[in-house]
């Protein structure tokens, strides 16, 4: 492409008028000059001197117009001259004006110039060329041990030894595994064997055995490797040509090291400071939940805490506590400060905020039915169509048990969503009120009905005396009246309760029996032949009784 743009300036200096040859021309040449740079550019590329198998030293800029790989060229070029001459091959470095020759034997082999250092690091022209004149050094060390026939015999009998002693290595680690295999299969059965729980075996030996095995397995392939990594920068450091690869792994395993050293004393500042945090934290909470606990037991009374609250507020603290001590410590943490760790704080930040809203609607729900003492343990309430003694107020459930045993599990959000009814609640102490509706037609008397359901109450023995039942007149419907008998119980369990409300409900219908009262409940299809209206004189119907504050209200029956 250059020769190309060279050819077509001459012919425009020959073709274009001498007016503007020179414009044109020159035009031409400042074109032909931006695209040869780029050749240029690429063909002052960084060039290595290598010897001996070593990189002695990199040339990156151009002397006196020879490019970097024609300066390599020409050091590499000077080294065999010397070398030729079998002198005693001393290193060397002197200053000039353009910057710092490394020489050999007194010859120059090449010059450091400024451009082949990194000003900016530090580096000068005379520190370069020192670490330049030490790896020739080595260089020349190696090239003579390549040409001992003496040496190489001792470094392939040392290199026959290491890997005699690799070997049986090897075969060590192979029985230790078989050995630490079955001893670790022996020692779980017998260990796990003991564990239980009631008398009941809660772990299974063959989950851990299998665990066991594969942790030795990778434990076992780890130090081969570490072994076999030893042995091959050993073995390539003994042999004069590959020196420089051995040289190489072992420093890269130094180096490793090193930062994992450097590592860990780095975070221990930080570890430690964790550690006092999360220390100061459990101190914190394991004193407000001594606290709490008090008060859940009673010991202690505060006005604003009581037996209810106490447990979920203790609960709540400690959460707060450790998330206040988590955030304090985070800062401290080993790699916080990493990206990686930060994308996954905010990826978990971002899952918890989206698929959490449900579960802290029903913690909020909780807290509100706990703090507003709507429910409480041992109480017995109906819940929509659920109905029982209320087992648990947790955060996010509450649990009733039914009469007949059944436990039923109810969301806090749909709790507080429903009406709740407190039986409980209606007379103070221990106990629950029952109630139970019978639809009775007109054609019966209602202070009738009223004396029979009260009878049938005080036959039922589990019904308390004080407060005394009651029956209430709830509806008039088309063709009965609903009456309503409400009495207290003092039974303490569900299961209690239902057999209470069982032999309520067969005295009643006892009762309507003996007085020969249908509790069928009558619709209308057509007129009746009598009219089913209860005159004066039939209000009193055994067993109901005439009160005196009744008797100047009736009327006399005519005669």
């Amino acid at each position: 492409m250059s020769a190309l743009l060279r050819l077509l300036c001459l012919l425009t200096m020959f073709l274009l008028p001498a007016a503007h040859a020179d414009d044109g021309a020159s035009s031409l040449f400042a074109q032909a000059a931006t695209t040869i740079a780029p050749s240029q550019a690429a063909a002052a590329r960084t060039a290595p001197l290598m010897f001996a198998n070593r990189k002695v030293f990199i040339f990156r800029a151009a002397l006196a117009g020879y490019p970097p790989d024609e300066r390599a060229i020409g050091a590499q070029r000077r080294l065999e001259g010397v070398l030729a001459k079998n002198g005693p091959l001393q290193t060397s470095t002197r200053m000039i004006p353009e910057g710092t020759q490394v020489l050999l034997d007194g010859v120059q082999l090449f010059v450091v110039v400024p451009g082949d250092v990194n000003q900016l690091a530090g580096d000068t022209t005379e520190s370069v060329a020192k670490v330049a004149a030490g790896e020739l050094s080595k260089a020349v060390l190696d090239y003579r041990e390549q040409s001992s026939w003496r040496y190489l015999a001792i470094a392939a009998a040392v290199c026959a030894a290491a890997t005699l002693v690799f070997w049986l290595v090897w075969l060590g680690l192979t029985r230790f595994y078989r050995w630490a295999k079955r001893r670790s299969g022996i020692l779980l059965a017998s260990r796990l064997r003991d564990v239980r729980l009631k008398n009941v075996r809660v772990l299974d030996a063959e989950h851990y055995i299998a665990f066991a095995y594969q942790l030795l397995s990778a434990v076992l392939w780890g130090l081969r490797l570490m072994a076999t990594y030893l042995w091959a920068a050993f073995v390539l450091g003994r042999l004069p040509y590959t020196r420089s690869w051995g040289e190489s792994l072992s420093g890269y395993l130094f180096d490793v090291a090193a930062d994992v050293l450097h590592a860990i004393i780095g975070a221990l500042p930080g570890l430690v400071l964790v550690c006092v945090i999360f220390a100061i934290a459990r101190l914190i909470a394991a004193t407000a939940a001594s606290l709490f606990k008090r008060v859940e037991s009673g010991e202690l009374q505060i006005g604003w805490l009581d037996k209810d609250t106490a447990l979920p507020t203790r609960r709540i603290a400690s959460v707060v506590i450790w998330l206040f001590a988590l955030a304090m410590a985070y800062p401290y943490l080993p790699g916080s400060h990493t990206a990686a760790f930060q994308g996954l704080s905010v990826l978990v930040g971002l899952m918890v905020s989206i698929g959490a809203s449900s579960i802290v609607g029903q913690g909020a729900s909780g807290l509100i039915l706990m703090y507003t003492r709507a429910l409480r343990k041992g109480e017995y309430v109906r819940v929509g169509d659920s109905e029982g003694t209320v087992v648990d107020v947790g955060m996010f459930e509450t649990r009733l048990r039914t009469g007949l045993g059944e436990e039923v599990a109810l969301p806090n959000a749909w709790v507080m969503s429903q009406t709740t009814k407190n039986y409980s609640r209606a007379q103070p102490g221990g106990g629950f009120v029952l109630d139970s509706t019978v639809t009775i037609g007109y054609a019966t008397p209602w202070r009738q009905v009223h004396a029979m359901l009260e009878l049938a109450a005080s036959r039922t023995p589990e019904l308390s005396t004080t407060p005394k039942p009651y029956v209430m007149q709830l509806a008039l419907q088309d063709y009965y009246v609903q009456y309503r008998l409400v009495a207290y119980a003092s039974a303490e369990v569900p299961r209690q309760r239902a057999e209470v409300l069982n032999r309520l409900h067969q005295n009643i219908i006892d009762v309507f029996n003996e007085f020969d009262v249908q509790i069928t409940s009558p619709h209308y299809i057509d007129d009746p032949k009598e009219s089913h209206v209860v005159p004066p004189s039939e209000w009193f119907r055994a067993p109901a009784r005439r009160g005196e504050e009744e008797t100047s209200q009736v009327v006399p029956p005519k005669p």
